[in-house]
């Protein structure tokens, strides 16, 4: 219950599950880095016009090369403060949160440029939906290691 905990405040905002966890320098770390490439990339306002049904205008005013640090530190700031906590004691349990980091920013590169059945989903909803294979993905990997190439006791 500790590491899910941990986790859910960490995708609220990065760092908060290390501030929990009494990691207080790699909390405040991952804070000030999510205020920075946020502010740096304009996230927050893609965020809001994204929620408002002008994904293009979102995919207009985001500053790409910004965002794209923010999938690896956003995954890896979840794995760190659920790690932590006690979770992740499966080998391989990373996975998942690797691959959506992976995905996600692929998503990020396609955004721009992606429709799927007509609809533009943008900057913010595209590499939102690349977390679900990355999951899936990164966990089925994570099932045939441990099928295929158990860890040594």
């Amino acid at each position: 219950m500790k590491a899910m905990e941990r986790l859910l405040w960490s995708i609220a905002l990065p760092g908060f599950g290390q501030l929990l966890n009494r990691k207080y320098f790699k909390g405040t770390l991952f804070i000030f880095l999510e205020f920075l490439i946020n502010m740096q990339s304009r996230f927050n306002e893609a965020i809001r016009l994204s929620f408002l049904g002008n994904t293009h205008e979102a995919a207009n005013i985001i500053d790409f090369q910004w965002l794209m640090f923010y999938p690896c530190l956003y995954f890896y700031a979840m794995w760190d403060a659920f790690k932590d906590a006690g979770g992740g004691q499966t080998p391989y349990s990373f996975l998942p949160f690797v691959f959506s980091a992976y995905f996600v920013t692929v998503g990020l590169m396609l955004s721009s440029s992606v429709t799927f059945l007509g609809i533009f989903f943008g900057p913010i909803w595209l590499p939102m939906l690349f977390v679900i294979p990355g999951i899936c993905i990164g966990r089925l990997l994570q099932i045939l290691l441990l099928k295929f190439h158990p860890p040594r006791q």
